[in-house]
Order: structure tokens, then sequence, then C-alpha cells
């Protein structure tokens, strides 16, 4: 079975657009209904320091990063950061509350994992570390 290189290629598009929607998202509901600071004070009780810049990074990274994300630039660092930011996620937050999102439970892991998986997928499959290395 061998796939069609041009139908591979906008599969990836098209996973890659998916994935940095749901972050893009993410980060600017934070922005916009001002929980940058909650956020920020989360991190410090946390024992992360500088809990409000570093949210305030994770925040603006989420935004601009997923944007160039969807348009193929920068792949492969901003995939890996997204997945270090996942992963913080899950030690932090959802592997205390198990697996499931809802169902079986409420705000575990699983949707995490899931874009976990996409995002290094997307690294995996980027030509290199430059400016413009989509599939």
């Amino acid at each position: 079975m061998h796939a069609d290189p041009r139908r591979l290629t906008q599969a990836m598009t098209f996973l890659r657009v998916a994935v940095a929607t749901l972050l893009f998202i993410h980060g600017t509901f934070r922005a916009a209904t001002g929980g940058v600071a909650g956020f920020g004070e989360f991190l410090a009780g946390s024992h992360v320091p500088a809990g409000l810049a570093v949210a305030w990074i994770i925040t603006v990274v989420e935004i601009a990063g997923t944007i160039a994300l969807a348009l193929g630039y920068l792949v492969r660092p901003l995939t890996l950061w997204f997945a270090a930011e996942l992963t913080a996620g899950i030690v932090m937050v959802h592997a205390p509350a198990g697996w499931f999102v809802v169902g079986g439970g409420r705000n575990g892991m699983e949707f995490s994992v899931a874009l976990i998986a996409l995002l290094l997928a997307q690294a995996w499959a980027a030509r290199g570390w430059g400016i413009r290395d989509s599939t």
C-alpha cells in the first residue's frame, strides 16, 4: 500500500491547522477573559518561578505560535514546545484527575494525550528546524 504523497501532505496540513486552532482558542480565551493572572497564580502556587511571567509567555506563544504553526512556520520547534507544555499540564493538573475528560471522570488527561500525539506526528513529519518546514 502506497500513499499518494500529495494526499498525505494535505492530511498533515489539515491536522496541523486543526491542532493549531484548538491551541489558539485555548490561549485566546485565557487572554480575553482575564485568565492569565489566575494561571500565573496557579503556576506560582505550584512553585514555578515567575509564575505570572511564565503564564504570559505561554499565552503569547499559544496565540502567536499557533498562527505560525497553522501557516507552516517553525513547525518542529513549535510542536515540541506545545507537546512539552501539554505534558506539564498533564503532570500538574490532568494526571491526578485520571484518564477521562468526561464520563468516567472529569478533567483527565485523554485530550492532552491525543493533542501530544498529533503534535509529535507533526514534529516527526516536519522537514527540519527552519522557518518554513511544514510537510
